[in-house]
Order: C-alpha cells, then sequence, then structure tokens
C-alpha cells in the first residue's frame, strides 16, 4: 500500500462521512475536487445549479449521498442574470467589459446574451443543509455575498475551495483580498491555490495560443482551512473530518497530521501514532 494514496479512513480504519455542499455545482471544468470522498462513499453532498440543462443532468448521473437543487444562492434578493455567450461566464455580475479587452477571447466569450430577473436564497436559509464541512463554491464573482449570508453554516466549516479573481472580471466584484480578509476574520487561513491561472495581455500571443499565460494572474481556485494554530478548538469529530479532507483531496499529509495530534489530545487516541507509522512506510 501507498499510504500517500490510499484514504485516511482506509488508513486508520476510521469511517467519517463529510458533508459537502456545492454552489455552482455545474462541472463545466471537470470533475469536483471532492470526488474521490464521494466515490469511496465518505461524501454527502447537497449541490445547487439553478441552470435547468444543467441541473437535469446533475440530477440524472447522480449517486445516493447526491442531491441537487435549483436554487440560485447569494443574498436572498431578486437579481439580475446575465447569460453570457460562454456559460462558464454567466453571472449575477455585469461583465468588465474594459478589463476584458485586454486578454484573448474574453469579449466573446463574456458577451450578455440574455438577461432574466431570479429569485436567490441565503445559504443560511436553506433547510436541506443539515451540516457544512466542507464547500466548494464557483459562481463568478458572487462568493463573498454568500459567505457574508452562510450564518451558522460558515461558523461550523472547515475547509473552502473558492473561485477567486485578482483582477475585477465583473463590475463590482470583490477581490481575493477581500475574500481573504472575510474569511481569515470568520477563523480560516489560505492554504494553497489549485491552480493559479495566468493569462497573456494583448496584443502578444504565445505559441499562438489564446488560452496560453504569461505572467499576469488573472483568477484561481482558493483553498482556505480553519486556522491550524487553533486547531485545539475544534471537536474530536471535526479534526477527524477535517484530517480526511486534507489528505485525501489536498494531499496535505502535515496538516492531517497536525488535526490528528489535536484529535488525540482531546479523546485520548492513538490516530496520529498510527498516521505517522503508515505514512513513514512509502
Amino acid at each position: 500500500m501507498n499510504p500517500q494514496k490510499s484514504s485516511l479512513a482506509k488508513i486508520l480504519k476510521i469511517k467519517t462521512m463529510i458533508d459537502v455542499v456545492d454552489i455552482g455545482a455545474n462541472p463545466i471544468d471537470g470533475q469536483p475536487p471532492y470526488k474521490s470522498l464521494l466515490d469511496a462513499n465518505l461524501a454527502k453532498v447537497v449541490g445547487f445549479e439553478p441552470n435547468p440543462q444543467a441541473l437535469s443532468a446533475l440530477i440524472d448521473k447522480k449517486g445516493s449521498n447526491e442531491t441537487y437543487l435549483p436554487y440560485a444562492v447569494f443574498d436572498g434578493s431578486v437579481r439580475e442574470f446575465r447569460e453570457c455567450r460562454a456559460e462558464g461566464m454567466s453571472s449575477l455580475f455585469e461583465p468588465n467589459r474594459d478589463l476584458l479587452g485586454y486578454f484573448h477571447g474574453f469579449p466573446k466569450w463574456g458577451e450578455v446574451i440574455g438577461r432574466q430577473q431570479i429569485a436567490t436564497v441565503k445559504l443560511e436559509d436553506v433547510q436541506e443543509i443539515k451540516n457544512l464541512d466542507y464547500l466548494k463554491i464557483d459562481i463568478q464573482g458572487g462568493e463573498l455575498e454568500v459567505f457574508k449570508h452562510a450564518g451558522r453554516h460558515l461558523e461550523r466549516c472547515l475547509a473552502i475551495h473558492t473561485e477567486v479573481e485578482f483582477l475585477p472580471m465583473y463590475e463590482g466584484q470583490p477581490l481575493f483580498s477581500e475574500v481573504e480578509l472575510f474569511l481569515r476574520e470568520h477563523g480560516f487561513v489560505i492554504h494553497r491555490f489549485a491552480p493559479i491561472v495566468n493569462r497573456v495581455v494583448q496584443p502578444m500571443k504565445v505559441g499562438n495560443d489564446i488560452h496560453a499565460g504569461l505572467n499576469q494572474i488573472f483568477w484561481a481556485d482558493a483553498v482556505f482551512i480553519r486556522d491550524f494554530t487553533k486547531f485545539d478548538s475544534l471537536s474530536p469529530l471535526q479534526l477527524k473530518k477535517i484530517a480526511l479532507i486534507l489528505h485525501d483531496i489536498y494531499g496535505s499529509w502535515d496538516l492531517a497530521l497536525r488535526a490528528l495530534m489535536a484529535h488525540d489530545e482531546k479523546a485520548k487516541g492513538k490516530l496520529s501514532e498510527k498516521y505517522q507509522k503508515a505514512m513513514s512506510n512509502d
């Protein structure tokens, strides 16, 4: 057995179910980061996808541990939804055409081809969510507003995988610095980017590829976790859950160990010893 590639649940012979909430569940960019946990029957997912066609596809393929809802999660108000030529750019925010004009392809991809008024819901008001351990969110600029209206769910959450922008792709959208500051104030620390996306500024091209990057950072998926210097504030169950997330999804074995050490301190267990022994066998 290669312990670094095995689930923590298998290494330690524990059964810990992760409660996942996926806002913007349409897998436009590939499989979600928690897919391995879902496949191993270690995660239950409540996903949100207001696009009827994407929602139907998710429901058709879902397993027994997946529930998908048609809600647009935001601040609970009625908002204008902008349907863009590229599905992945549709948003509650207006595309920033001045900024997008500096990058290949984006003026076309960000062209608004339809507008409609939609009702949104606050995450804290969604009755179908009983618990939230892991939040994955990608809603094109609206992530911070969701965090602000998450209430008790944000207080319980252990890890967040969110898209963040470093340049204003949309008018009035919060950027990474604002998201990081808000989450830091609520007990999270930045863990990693996965990945950082660069783009070439027009008119230059690299390899005649409009998708190629050079040095200008544009956006990223950012991972935030509960402050590891305060793991002792979490319950033993939460510590097992965050260790599972860190080990299985991100390969962050050092912090998984710290979570297990904090668990053992509280529960008088030996999970951290078993984990170190298994990892040293690699």
